[in-house]
């Protein structure tokens, strides 16, 4: 059996290395992607929301263990939620990505000389830095975006955000910035940034892909993947896995319930919706 196994192994290097190798090389020239898309249908979305419904992000994140991929879908704990509802945990989400991808620009961060402000700021929106990922948007969507971390850039702010929450995004992920946290915050669309951010698009970023894997705080997200967000900062499993890691972290998340509400009583402590 272990020679088999060794065998097979070789077998697909050896097939990855001609695969490889057939390339056209005038296509890889032009740009290539080499992890493809996997498209689902809004009921094939919905019925893996279902199984999410109340978990947490530490119950998904022992999910992940015990399917074997320890720590895969952990996000760098520096990308936490903008504001937390400690009373109705409205900051807490749960959703399938969408992802987006901005790069930055080397267009001239200025208008030309005599070109109006407004009229350039308006072209670099709707030509170089926009949203067309909106199309994508449907109720239970998480719409995780790999931004410019190291520049002050407000990509998000208080008016597209309740747009897309608006759509029916769930929840917003950024390796970067926001601005008008302190309005987003009022409008209690779940939001999961790295900083604060001031600064608009035109003149700083472009936009590169949409629903293509994005690397957010060390972690992959592909489009369809379920991503979570609480207290505890996000947690991304991916869609090939993501019936057995729900199964694992619902079991995980009735015995956390039990436990802690026996404390409760002991403590004659009135029962929340975490223990019941």
């Amino acid at each position: 059996m272990k020679n088999l196994i060794l065998f097979l192994i070789l077998l697909q290097t050896v097939f990855s290395v001609v695969k490889a190798q057939a390339l056209d090389k005038t296509t890889l020239a032009k740009g290539m992607n080499f992890i493809e898309t996997r498209t689902y249908s809004a009921e094939e979305d919905a019925k893996i929301l279902e199984l999410y419904k109340n978990l947490r992000v530490a119950d998904v994140s022992d999910g992940l263990d015990i399917v074997g991929l320890p720590g895969t879908g952990l996000v760098d704990p520096a990308i936490h939620p903008a504001w937390v509802d400690l009373k109705d945990f409205t900051h807490v989400f749960r959703g399938i990505a969408i992802t987006v991808r901005y790069v930055p620009t080397q267009r001239p961060a200025l208008p030309a000389p005599g070109e109006d402000f407004s009229k350039w700021e308006g072209n670099f929106y709707n030509t170089l830095s926009h949203e067309a990922f909106t199309q994508l948007i449907r109720p239970g969507s998480a719409i995780v975006i790999d931004d410019v971390e190291d520049k002050d850039i407000g990509s998000i702010g208080s008016n597209n955000i309740l747009n897309w929450f608006r759509l029916g995004a769930v929840g917003i992920v950024t390796d970067a910035g926001a601005r008008d946290n302190d309005e987003v915050g009022l409008e209690r669309v779940p939001l999961y940034l790295r900083n604060k951010g001031r600064g608009i698009r035109p003149g700083r970023n472009e936009i590169e892909s949409v629903n293509r894997p994005v690397s957010i705080g060390g972690v992959l997200v592909c489009p369809g993947d379920v991503v979570v967000g609480d207290g505890d900062g996000v947690v991304v499993v991916p869609r090939s896995v993501a019936i057995q890691v729900a199964k694992y972290a619902g079991e995980i998340l009735a015995k956390d319930k039990t436990g802690r509400k026996g404390l409760y009583e002991s403590l004659g402590r009135p029962l929340d919706k975490t223990v019941k």
